[in-house]
């Protein structure tokens, strides 16, 4: 097995807790069923949130999806004029057997346009 990377971007509409948390539940759904992950297979995951959004830790998140042994990091995104605001971003590191180039990333909302 090697250790793999597979990214994600999502928005929320407000910056409150219910949001935050409810947004990045439905992006970290997205990515474990799209690359049909197990929770075994997820070696740690980084979150950041642009600047605007502070009400929740987004890691609030994958513990109540019950992910509770993996290691989780929350860190602000760099404030970058005219970048995308309220935006969640994930970078799961994952051991599997697949090839780096068989990682399906995804992106929500109006975090379809961070990638092409």
């Amino acid at each position: 097995m090697a250790l793999r990377g597979i990214r994600g971007a999502t928005t929320a509409d407000a910056n409150e807790r219910e949001v935050i948390v409810s947004a990045t539940k439905e992006l970290l759904q997205a990515v474990a069923a799209k690359n049909k992950l197990k929770i075994p297979e997820i070696t740690s995951i980084i979150f950041t949130t642009t600047p605007d959004l502070n009400a929740e830790f987004p890691a609030v998140a994958a513990r109540e999806l019950g992910w509770e042994q993996t290691p989780l990091l929350c860190a602000t995104e760099i404030a970058v004029p005219g970048s995308l605001g309220l935006c969640i971003r994930v970078l799961l590191h994952i051991n599997s057997n697949k090839k780096q180039a068989a990682m399906e990333h995804v992106y929500l909302k109006a975090a379809v346009g961070l990638r092409r």
